[in-house]
């Protein structure tokens, strides 16, 4: 199988900050690659640095046998980009918008004019693409955009978190464009921190934690890899440490549970994997017989998040939460040195 995209151990920098320390994975020909990972994680530099936009501090980076690094020039030649924050030209309309990017690709107008209306009609914006685009809304923003970024016909399209701030009826139109995109032969990249869109979408993933890689391969094999149900519960609404090490002392005991992590930012509720079969009423029974009874309690099969928490001991959430609460704290360090 052609390999569209090749990473090799990409390191990035900023001051004294590791935005990427050593990412390495690969993108099939034809193939929709998810990039999941918290905000912070090294998503967008990673991408930066694929794009070009961002010169890496070391590591390799190939697309379709082109070097981004020493050709980036040829290199982007080879990409459609579009990025997490829309940009566009409130004075202009779609129509124009397209054709000004057509204009900076380059493109002769008997090839520019019939792919902008074959793009136009395509993403449903025969009713906008004359409408000044500061009267869009967020979805039609984003639908412009990605046209913008297919109208040189890229073998590969990159896109970072494509659907923040879409509402669900643009997502779903988005997520069937690049399924039609994929049946085409085009390579989509995508970044996300949405564990269904990349769940919905990907034939393959990478998560990527604090500028690592931590997992590789295709949704069903990182799930099969973790192995048997997940278990949620919480023993009260607001349950004490000591009555969750209790617990969990108690659940391991138990044959058929293999797993049990304490999600102490979630209330010390208690994630449990388990092999498959209904086990609720057992550890009902068993959590009763220690007076510990159950507020809550939940059996589903692996989801992404179960990945992302077995190989980092949170979930993607409480990263999520961790790295907001980071930006947070840098950000009142600032204003206290002004």
């Amino acid at each position: 199988m052609t390999v569209a995209v090749s990473i090799k151990n990409l390191q990035k920098r900023y001051g004294n900050t590791e935005a990427v320390k050593n990412v390495s994975f690969s993108v099939n020909s034809g193939e929709i690659f998810g990039l999941l990972g918290p905000n912070g994680a090294g998503k967008t530099t990673t991408i930066r640095c694929l794009t070009t936009l961002a010169k890496p501090d070391a590591g390799e980076i190939m697309i379709s046998g082109i070097s981004a690094i020493a050709n980036p020039r040829l290199a982007r030649q080879k990409i459609g980009y579009v990025a997490q924050e829309v940009a566009l030209d409130k004075m202009l309309t779609g129509r124009e918008m397209l054709q000004l990017q057509a204009d900076l690709y380059h493109l002769k107008p008997k090839f520019a004019q019939p792919r902008i209306e074959q793009l136009i009609n395509a993403l449903g914006l025969q009713e906008y693409a004359d409408n000044k685009t500061g009267t869009y809304s967020g979805g039609i923003r984003k639908r412009l955009d990605l046209a913008a970024g297919l109208l040189h016909q890229p073998e590969v399209l990159v896109l970072d978190e494509p659907s923040v701030g879409l509402d669900i009826e643009s997502r779903f139109i988005f997520w069937d464009f690049l399924r039609e995109l994929k049946k085409a032969g085009t390579t989509v990249l995508i970044t996300s921190h949405y564990l269904e869109e990349i769940d919905a979408l990907a034939d393959r993933l990478a998560i990527i934690d604090q500028g690592i890689i931590i997992s590789e391969g295709s949704p069903n094999e990182l799930k099969d890899k973790i192995g048997g149900d997940r278990i949620t519960l919480r023993i009260r609404e607001f349950t004490s440490e000591n009555e969750a090490n209790n617990a969990k002392n108690l659940l391991v005991s138990l044959p058929f549970v293999t797993e049990v992590i304490i999600n102490k930012a979630q209330g010390n509720s208690l994630n449990l994997v388990v092999t498959q079969g209904n086990n609720l009423s057992k550890i009902e029974t068993s959590l009763t017989s220690l007076n510990l009874p159950i507020f809550s309690m939940s059996q589903s099969r692996p989801s992404l998040d179960d990945v992302y928490l077995a190989a980092t001991g949170r979930t993607l959430i409480d990263a999520e939460l961790a790295a907001a609460g980071s930006r947070d704290l840098k950000a009142e360090k600032k204003q206290q040195m002004k």
